[in-house]
């Protein structure tokens, strides 16, 4: 039954790959494989690759030999926001010019790219989550948006590393948009804005938050505060883009 199914499906999606040939989802360029960007749109990105710091992922300029496990200041005086984080490209213009059309404008296409990118970005980590968790969106922001971009960014991620998608443990307060704070500014207006629903389901496991852009860290700080007070045993942070600032 199994195999007639996935013949059938197989089917259909040669049938609908005649009819609407596979493109690029930012310019509309043939592509071979659905939801792919094509050469020229990938690389307007500045993916993060190595040298970078092996905690939170901050990239260093390319011509430094650092040695296998370079840190940045932030995260060698021990104050890394999560357990590891990691980020697929700069925040700048290129990375702006889709994720604001993705997060607000309806484009939810973009996820599909944008999550192959994170999962790629992973893939110098040792890390086991037990759950895919998206940074949750306050009640009022959800029904103004009617999506929130981070659970498109976290269902992919979810099934490769073939876990649980939580979407209910923790609950957040509507406060206003953070916008072009201090990063001091950030961590107070965040402070006390998370809340574990059902700590049950998260003591002792280990969490993958996803986001779609790291600016302050603040977000992914106050998250893990709360998730290991109720009992997470580790708390990780995958973003599409991070802010990048000289060190």
């Amino acid at each position: 039954m199994n195999c007639v199914i996935k013949s059938v499906k197989n089917f259909l999606n040669n049938i609908c790959e005649f009819v609407f040939p596979s493109s690029c989802p930012l310019c509309g360029a043939r592509v071979s494989v659905h939801g792919e960007l094509c050469p020229d749109c990938w690389c307007a990105f500045n993916w993060i690759s190595n040298p970078k710091c092996c905690k939170c992922g901050y990239p260093f300029p390319a011509n430094l030999d650092l040695g296998a496990h370079p840190m940045c200041p932030t995260c060698a005086a021990g104050n890394c926001e999560l357990d590891l984080i990691r980020s697929a490209c700069v925040y700048d213009d290129a990375s702006r010019g889709a994720m604001l059309p993705f997060k607000h404008g309806g484009r939810i296409k973009y996820g599909r790219f944008m999550s192959r990118a994170m999962i790629w970005a992973l893939r110098d980590t040792d890390i086991r989550p037990d759950v895919v968790m998206p940074v949750p969106l306050a009640y009022l922001r959800l029904c103004r948006r009617s999506y929130n971009q981070a659970t498109i960014l976290a269902r992919p991620i979810a099934r490769a590393y073939g876990v649980r998608l939580d979407l209910n443990s923790v609950r957040r307060k509507y406060r206003p948009n953070m916008g072009h704070k201090s990063s001091r500014e950030r961590a107070e207006n965040i402070r006390g804005v998370f809340s574990v629903r059902t700590p049950d389901t998260v003591r002792g496991k280990k969490i993958l938050l996803v986001d779609d852009v790291m600016t302050s860290g603040a977000t992914f700080a106050e998250l893990r505060r709360v998730l290991m007070h109720s009992g997470a045993s580790a708390v990780y942070g995958v973003t599409f883009c991070r802010v990048v600032h000289a060190i």
